[in-house]
């Protein structure tokens, strides 16, 4: 018997996507967990063994907690702005928006690949301007 782990993950994956499996809800009788990992910098043509390593321990936790009936804000996002990306694009010769989208897509497919349960409705992107303009505003605080 052959196990065509590609088939069969995407399959599970795509109906977690669909069912929103691992979005946090508006329940309010539930009590409430937030799990939050480092954002990694969007600044390599993919992952490294480090970011799976760092992000399933706190994987299992959310997990767990939404076995124990959490309402589980686990979220993930990209710390796009910095020298790490700059330097990337520069070496690559690609503008910096255009090598943090195509680096952003790549990192979120692999870490959707890997079945980690971030909820990806709560995605944060610091290069947003909706994200940036708190962080200006409170430096200028």
């Amino acid at each position: 018997m052959n196990y065509n782990f590609a088939q069969i993950e995407k399959k599970w994956q795509d109906i977690w996507d669909a069912k929103n499996v691992f979005a946090a809800t508006n329940d309010y009788t539930k009590p409430k967990y937030y799990a939050l990992v480092e954002f990694p910098y969007p600044s390599g043509k993919g992952l490294h063994v480090g970011h799976p390593r760092s992000y399933t321990a706190l994987d299992i936790v959310a997990r767990k907690r939404r076995m124990e009936g959490y309402n589980v804000l686990y979220p993930m996002g990209w710390d796009a702005f910095g020298l790490p990306t700059e330097n990337f694009a520069i070496k690559n010769h690609i503008h910096p928006e255009i090598v943090t989208k195509q680096n952003i897509d790549r990192f979120k497919s692999q870490l959707k690949s890997l079945g980690l349960s971030f909820d990806w409705n709560r995605e944060v992107n610091t290069t947003d301007p909706n994200y940036y303009k708190w962080t200006q505003w409170i430096f200028l605080q």
